[in-house]
């Protein structure tokens, strides 16, 4: 069993990574946001992307930095299948997930302009943003010293393998290829 992580900016394709994972190469797939966004409902607060930083922030706090990867870890290995793991915003999930065994580390990342543009068109409740929100969004969670707290810069940097995805669904289908020979998949 592997397990590829994702990380990345804000409307940059993990989620598309994530699809086509799961529907060329039968990846079972494990989302931060999904596990949060179940607390967020049993906490009665509104789907946002504030309400998902302050859950996220707080369910770390009170259960480790880890926490969010462990809980999503647990659920792939019951599955006992190569698993992706989307989302990964924090140095601490990262370290829970090296520990493990078979780890692979991917970020993803596009230009400013065209992560807006992909975020505007999903329209989920936590993309319906102006370009300077979702720019003060996204620097909101770039950096911090607080292990519990998102980092985005520190685990693109710690990543093991790093996609531009400034093209076309193909370019990105090729790269995502590219990386899946190198880790023998």
């Amino acid at each position: 069993m592997v397990i590829i992580g994702i990380t990345g900016t804000i409307g940059a394709g993990k989620g598309t990574v994530v699809d086509y994972l799961v529907k060329n190469k039968g990846f079972k797939h494990f989302s931060a946001r999904a596990l949060i966004l179940e607390e967020i409902e049993k906490r009665g607060l509104e789907n946002n992307r504030d309400s998902m930083v302050i859950v996220g922030n707080d369910l770390r706090e009170k259960f480790g930095p880890g926490y969010v990867a462990e809980e999503l870890f647990k659920r792939a290995e019951k599955s006992g299948e190569n698993a992706v793991i989307e989302s990964l915003r924090t140095v601490g999930e990262i370290e829970t997930l090296r520990k493990k065994g078979k780890f692979v580390l991917l970020a993803v990342d596009a230009e400013p302009k065209i992560r807006y543009e992909r975020v505007s068109v999903r329209g989920t409740s936590t993309d319906n943003v102006s370009f300077e929100k979702f720019l003060a969004d996204e620097e909101k969670e770039m950096t911090s010293t607080d292990l519990n707290k998102q980092n985005l810069k520190k685990c693109i940097e710690m990543a093991d393998f790093k996609i531009e995805n400034n093209g076309t669904l193909e370019e990105l289908s090729s790269k995502i290829e590219e990386v899946l020979k190198i880790i023998q998949i």
